[in-house]
């Protein structure tokens, strides 16, 4: 039986009939700046690039030119609020969806689906199968089906056939593979004839979420990671100058979430306090999933809620709302959640990293780097705050492509764009009963 059917004819599948409760107003785009392909002399083209990990004050940690380059050239966001958990697989469907986890139902990187009774990991073939990434639609997917072509490089989730399609171009997912031979497959990409080449491409990078987690970000280690981050963009940068694309792209360079600092001396060990026959474990620190034992659930959650004051312990329906973490059923009955810093084992016996990411998304140690420069962005423009959903409908207006209905708002960054796109005064939120998402009007 097909789950959360009162938003069934706005997203496929699609999770939370309270959706609406949390959603921000999507503004009213004219016409004008949503017209048909057709009446354009080219399609606008964009680039969305991801560092894992990638903190947004590593840039002032060390010299970092290219970042430097774009910033003075484009614009920066100080502070990107991402969404909860802040873990890779979460925050990277948002960014193509403008949805929080808990609607687009990529809601951890390890997950357990009670309706369908099959986990997920992103170590596992489960990755691919179509059904855990159809609660929505990626950007990619939007873009083909309203006429446009798009290519990605190892993004999360794109190598995965979801309603029906993969990206035009796309690499199937390769840890090993260079980031200068991706970047070079996505040159070849925008670079092809005009009825062939892309107009929307994405390219993740691995690093440096992998050493944060291996040295911890306080390491002096991580500096020479960092500056090597920054080499890479400039080889980007490089490369779509020497294929022409440079003034032509626009290019934004982002991350999922940032990196904190752990410590051998802050681990919480669950089996001090309850029995394993009592629950699965199902996803790990700092945010752990806890499925009881049937009929287990107040038994468990009893010994869990006051069992360390350095975690908190959530029933579902308790979690607080800012999170927007509570109407999927891949949500688990009871969530654990370190404070920052704190790891939550099962015992000692587990490999144990020194820095890790997950936590609140509202910590600073949190959040990623955003930055931006092309045709569509101002120049030498910093900006405060904004969401990661508000990427979305971003992205939607620079290509000139309808969104999807999501969480997000133009009118929160619109002030990054060169010019201020025609809109007319947006309505106010005022959910019908029963709840639906705000439509943008055709």
């Amino acid at each position: 039986m097909a789950r959360h059917t009162m938003l069934s004819c706005f997203l496929p599948r699609a999770c939370s009939p309270l959706f609406c409760l949390w959603a921000v107003v999507l503004p009213v785009v004219s016409l004008n700046s949503l017209n048909h392909h057709e009446h354009q002399d080219h399609r606008p083209k964009l680039l969305l690039v991801s560092f894992d990990g990638f903190r947004w004050d590593y840039i002032d940690r060390v010299p970092t030119p290219n970042f430097r380059r774009i910033m003075d050239s484009g614009v920066k966001v100080e502070f990107v609020e991402n969404v909860y958990i802040t873990k890779t697989y979460p925050n990277h469907y948002s960014m193509v969806t403008g949805l929080y986890a808990e609607t687009h139902g990529i809601v951890a990187n390890e997950m357990y689906d009670p309706t369908l009774n099959l986990s997920f990991s992103t170590e596992a073939d489960s990755l691919y199968e179509s059904r855990w990434w159809e609660e929505a639609v990626p950007l990619w997917v939007t873009v083909q089906k309203d006429g446009g072509r798009s290519g990605a490089a190892m993004w999360p989730g794109s190598d995965v056939k979801i309603h029906g399609m993969f990206p035009t171009r796309y690499l199937q997912y390769n840890a090993s593979m260079s980031f200068e031979y991706r970047v070079e497959r996505i040159i070849e990409w925008f670079s092809a004839p005009e009825e062939e080449a892309v107009d929307f491409g994405v390219l993740y990078w691995e690093e440096p979420d992998e050493s944060g987690h291996n040295l911890g970000p306080q390491s002096p280690l991580m500096d020479a990671i960092i500056a090597g981050i920054d080499e890479k963009l400039g080889f980007l940068m490089d490369e779509l100058k020497k294929a022409g694309l440079y003034e032509e792209v626009n290019l934004i360079v982002t991350s999922d979430h940032g990196m904190a600092q752990l410590s051998p001396e802050k681990i919480i060990e669950l089996d001090e306090y309850v029995d394993r026959e009592l629950y699965t474990w199902v996803d790990k620190s700092p945010v752990v999933g806890i499925l009881p034992r049937e009929g287990k659930l107040d038994e468990v959650f009893g010994l869990l809620v006051d069992a360390n004051p350095n975690m908190l312990a959530y029933k579902k329906e308790d979690v607080p709302l800012r999170f927007h973490y509570q109407h999927n059923t891949r949500i688990m009955p009871i969530l654990l959640e370190a404070k920052e810093g704190w790891t939550i084992m099962q015992n000692r016996s587990g490999p144990f990293m020194l820095g890790n990411h997950g936590y609140d998304n509202t910590l600073r140690s949190m959040q990623p780097v955003f930055v931006a420069r092309g045709p569509a962005f101002r120049q030498n423009y910093v900006k405060t705050s904004m969401r990661s959903v508000d990427l979305y409908p971003l992205m939607c207006h620079i290509l000139s492509t309808r969104p999807l209905p999501n969480n997000g708002s133009l009118l929160n960054i619109q002030d990054l764009l060169s010019s201020q796109p025609a809109a007319s005064t947006p309505t106010a939120a005022h959910p019908p009963s029963p709840p639906k998402l705000n439509r943008v009007p055709g």
